[in-house]
């Protein structure tokens, strides 16, 4: 199944089922993309905890080493953004990049969760751009201008289910039509089970965290006006287009 979060007509927040391009609460049903309802971000994380060089081909193009543990960086709720938005990034950079990302959503509160026991602790999977600003992340080690400004994480717009996303799903960016990266699930380096692993022997996962499983080859830098889609075979597709002041 696959759900959206979302206004309706008298702005109250729901969650809905989503199917063939529809959303239905209750006893109504609305098109995902008319003027009737506002698409949210499809969770609402109290973070969203990023993994770095978790492809071999994007760790090898960005001249970087493999790492021995998965590279954990965080991204506050500041950064979310949804489908449909136009994101405006930051003013006066040389280098704003687009990464697709498989985007775990945690379903439960869980502390130290085994391997064994990892995918009973998520509610299902999204499409998330970690969008980057290279010219600060350069110059920085927490990598807060570059990764954590207003609007770098656009996400949705549905949370799929664990059973709809194939082992080996695609995931893939098209920018204003051209397909710019194209990867598969079944790439990771560190497997979203090792991932919970790792990230829950040192914090806390709530419900509505996501976990952005890394990024393949191919990113590349955004333009002003440019229209976005990050697609992950499975989950559906995220557009969004970018401003650049």
């Amino acid at each position: 199944m696959k759900y959206v979060r979302f206004r309706d007509p008298a702005g109250a927040v729901r969650r809905g089922e989503y199917d063939d391009g529809t959303v239905q609460f209750a006893n109504e049903r609305y098109d995902l993309e008319s003027d009737e309802i506002d698409v949210l971000p499809p969770a609402e994380p109290s973070k969203i905890v990023c993994i770095g060089r978790n492809y071999a081909d994007h760790a090898d193009e960005m001249g970087s080493d493999l790492p021995d543990r998965p590279m954990l960086f965080l991204k506050p709720p500041n950064t979310l953004a949804a489908h449909g938005d136009t994101v405006t990034l930051p003013a006066g950079k040389e280098r704003l990049d687009h990464e697709a990302e498989l985007g775990v959503v945690i379903g439960e509160q869980c502390r130290h969760v085994s391997e064994d026991d990892a995918m009973d602790a998520v509610a299902g999977f999204t499409c998330v751009n970690d969008l980057s600003n290279r010219d600060d992340q350069r110059q920085e080690q927490n990598w807060v201008r570059g990764k954590a400004f207003d609007g770098a994480a656009p996400m949705g717009p549905v949370v799929a289910t664990p059973d709809e996303v194939p082992a080996d799903a695609s995931v893939q960016t098209r920018v204003n039509g051209e397909t710019k990266q194209d990867g598969s699930r079944e790439q990771l380096i560190f497997s979203i089970p090792e991932l919970i692993a790792e990230i829950t022997t040192y914090l806390t996962l709530e419900p509505g965290d996501v976990i952005a499983t890394g990024t393949p080859e191919g990113v590349g830098p955004l333009s002003d006006g440019d229209d976005v889609e990050i697609e992950v075979e499975g989950v559906g597709t995220l557009e969004h287009s970018v401003r650049i002041p």
